[in-house]
């Protein structure tokens, strides 16, 4: 791979993006920041070119709404519907963020950069994403499904840094943005309110259903399927004398299942859409650290190839397994792939 020069760093007008520009630039590199209008009005945007403008360095904007909402929420509402809990900004690094910021990139002839906790190790085998060191700000979780060759070109400079260190070079480079809050829920979601906007998304598609335990019977009735996810107690309108969970959500039947909290522990499940970035495919079974969750702690598990994904054997019960989610392999630092969880 010939030298690069020139970086497109997607800026959100956030303060970890905006200090991944800087640091580029520090570096010697040419940043060009790229914010991706994906979702709402163009504050982001236009907080983004003043920063830019500050640091001296170009600015564009992707009107991408149209990509986003046909890529991304579409799916998201679909997989709700179908009783699966998605986790959107997978989908996003892979279909819409990294791809547009490709499609610059390649036309400049630069690398791409983001503001993501992770790092990029490059050896004589090749480029590698890694764990960032900050393990309370740590993403390398929602990169599994990245292409394999797009991590030649990647740059993740916020890697080996912690967020209290990026205010402080923000603060010191007088930057408006140092103190600026995180951003805590998904874009389109930002009051976590999931349920409204999947009404929003798709009207009249959330009819109340059965509550049933694991032997098939009825328990009582629910709102509607987006209200629960895999492993809730709160929130389900209804006492039952003991602690029960969601165990099961049936998106073909309409049904929620409920149980105790030991029924919630799986040691064995399915994995399928795999995305392999330190290799070409698993040959063999083979031994991973494992996160079912972004938040989750990372489990040992057996991971067994199969003819449509892999079978994932656990070294320890898992609680709450969710259809929909990540599982996301790891060798030590290094992240190897991924899938999604089916069953």
């Amino acid at each position: 791979m010939k030298e690069i020069k020139r970086v497109v760093v997607g800026m959100s007008g956030g303060v970890d993006s905006t200090v991944t520009a800087l640091l580029l630039k520090q570096q010697g590199l040419e940043p060009v920041g790229v914010t991706l209008w994906m979702w709402g009005g163009q504050d982001n945007a236009q907080e983004a070119a003043q920063l830019c403008k500050t640091m001296g360095i170009e600015h564009r904007t992707l009107d991408l709404r149209d990509r986003f909402l046909k890529e991304v929420v579409e799916p998201f509402a679909d997989e709700y519907t179908a009783g699966r809990t998605p986790n959107p900004c997978v989908r996003c690094n892979r279909h819409i963020k990294f791809s547009a910021l490709w499609e610059v990139a390649s036309q400049l002839d630069a690398g791409i950069a983001t503001g993501h906790y992770a790092r990029v190790l490059r050896t004589e085998k090749g480029a590698f994403i890694a764990k960032g060191t900050d393990l309370s700000k740590e993403q390398s979780y929602v990169l599994w499904d990245l292409p394999r060759w797009l991590v030649d070109y990647l740059y993740l400079p916020l890697g080996d840094k912690s967020k209290k260190q990026i205010r402080a070079i923000a603060a010191e480079a007088g930057l408006s943005v140092a103190q600026k809050a995180d951003s805590q829920d998904i874009c389109f979601v930002p009051d976590g309110d999931y349920a409204a906007v999947l009404e929003s998304l798709r009207p009249g598609q959330n009819p109340p259903g059965r509550f049933l335990d694991e032997e098939g019977r009825v328990l009582g009735e629910h709102r509607g399927l987006w209200h629960y996810t895999i492993g809730q107690r709160k929130g389900l309108g209804i006492s039952f004398g003991k602690p029960m969970f969601v165990k099961e959500i049936r998106g073909a039947t309409g049904d929620v299942v409920l149980a105790e909290n030991d029924s919630l522990f799986r040691s064995s499940l399915s994995v399928t859409r795999l995305n392999w970035l330190d290799r070409d495919k698993l040959e063999q079974p083979e031994e991973f650290e494992v996160k079912l969750r972004y938040s989750a702690k990372p489990v040992q598990a057996l991971v067994i190839p199969e003819e449509t994904g892999a079978r994932l054997e656990l070294q320890t019960p898992h609680r709450a397994v969710t259809p929909g989610q990540s599982a996301v392999f790891y060798k030590g630092e290094v992240l190897c792939g991924g899938g999604i969880i089916q069953a």
